[in-house]
């Protein structure tokens, strides 16, 4: 290898150790936004996603993303992954899977089954994440060849992560007591600190997410273009964070904590996909945008739809992932609109229904959802037998 080939291949590794360490961001996040019974529990998924997602990518998903594509839809399936794969690129790749799948995890948590979840996580990394990320990561892609944009996932990862929460959380059902008489009950998280750290954990790793999916630093162009990404990525992340603060602080008297946290999170995943598309001005405004749709979002989903998602997993992923690949086709000359749009909503339909038929299932076969029992007392207990926060 070359230099440049060598500087590429480090900055992608270094990329994916900080993509990785976002698995602890999402269990902080999920952890201090629900309640402390289940801080086990949640643990124990996340750490899960990690488990077979990189068994299962490494084992067939790779290769189903981004082996010889077959009509544009789907890698040729290769067991134990593609032959000459340099390992630093599946490496990379494999963190991105597990953050697909943990994305579900918060939309159904403290309720449902760890068994259940477990299956869903595997068939999320073999089959729902890498069959989407073919038809544009994969050059031969249905949606590459239309010249659609996904520089990093906001809808191949996020969206689809997201949508795919919608319904875990539509089938699983609200947890006890979030509904009294048609009207929604706040469930407070039991520790805003953790869920905050989660956040900047999660910022901070996303420099890995985004950046690394330059994808090269071998030149001078490469150089340039990283720091393009990266001062869109905290930009996008500051200003949804700002755009939260202060629209809840209008709309509620008060600047929410949660909201505001959230509202970062939404930047950062609106900006994901045009972050080496969009100039520096253009990534804040997407930002913005999406720190207020988020909020308005979870207030919908929770108020009207009455969908119980403890952490805001749908708004932040699905909602936002799908906007900012949408908003990518207005504030970038290199993308287009309608181009954008077709792409958004056929990764929404994907996950939406593989996520229904996987979900429905595992329903009717080995059940969603703990018992009421269980469930008071608490997954930490009922599923692992022991509590995190012992005396």
């Amino acid at each position: 290898m070359d230099t440049s080939a060598i500087m590429g291949a480090l900055w992608i590794i270094i990329s994916g150790i900080l993509v990785f360490f976002m698995q602890a961001g999402f269990t902080l996040v999920e952890t201090g936004f629900t309640r402390s019974k289940n801080a086990g529990n949640i643990i124990m998924k996340n750490i899960m996603d990690l488990i077979v997602g990189s068994l299962g990518f490494w084992a067939i998903g790779y290769s189903v993303m981004y082996g010889s594509s077959i009509s544009g839809f789907i890698g040729t399936p290769e067991l134990f992954g593609l032959a000459g794969t340099k390992n630093f690129e599946l490496f990379f790749q494999t963190v991105f899977a597990a953050t697909a799948a943990t994305i579900v995890s918060g939309a159904v948590a403290g309720r449902t089954k760890f068994s259940t979840y477990i299956i869903f996580s595997f068939i999320m990394t073999i089959i729902i994440y890498p069959i989407a990320g073919s038809w544009q990561w994969n050059g031969d892609g249905w949606l590459a060849q239309m010249g659609f944009i996904d520089f990093a996932g906001s809808s191949i990862v996020h969206a689809v992560g997201g949508w795919s929460a919608l319904i875990g959380a539509i089938l699983v059902g609200p947890r006890i007591g979030k509904y009294k008489d048609g009207v929604s009950q706040a469930i407070p998280g039991h520790n805003l600190l953790i869920g905050a750290l989660g956040v900047m954990i999660l910022w901070l790793g996303w420099f890995g997410f985004n950046g690394g999916s330059q994808l090269a630093f071998g030149s001078e162009e490469d150089v340039d273009a990283v720091g393009l990404v990266l001062i869109n990525t905290n930009l996008a992340a500051a200003a949804g964070a700002a755009a939260a603060l202060f629209y809840t602080w209008l709309r509620y008297g008060q600047p929410d904590i949660s909201m505001t946290l959230n509202g970062a999170l939404a930047g950062l995943v609106c900006i994901t996909a045009g972050c080496g598309n969009v100039e520096p001005g253009a990534a804040a405004i997407m930002g913005m945008i999406a720190g207020v749709v988020v909020v308005i979002s979870i207030t919908f989903i929770d108020e009207t739809l009455k969908i119980d998602d403890p952490v805001g997993a749908v708004s932040v992923h699905g909602v936002c992932g799908t906007l900012g690949t949408i908003l990518l086709g207005v504030f970038s000359p290199d993308a287009d609109i309608l181009t954008q749009t077709i792409g958004a909503v056929s990764y929404m339909v994907w996950a939406l229904v593989l996520a229904f038929i996987v979900f429905t299932i595992l329903k009717v076969t080995i059940g969603l959802r703990v018992s009421e029992k269980e469930e008071i007392e608490g997954l930490d207990k009922a599923e692992h037998g022991i509590g995190v926060y012992n005396e």
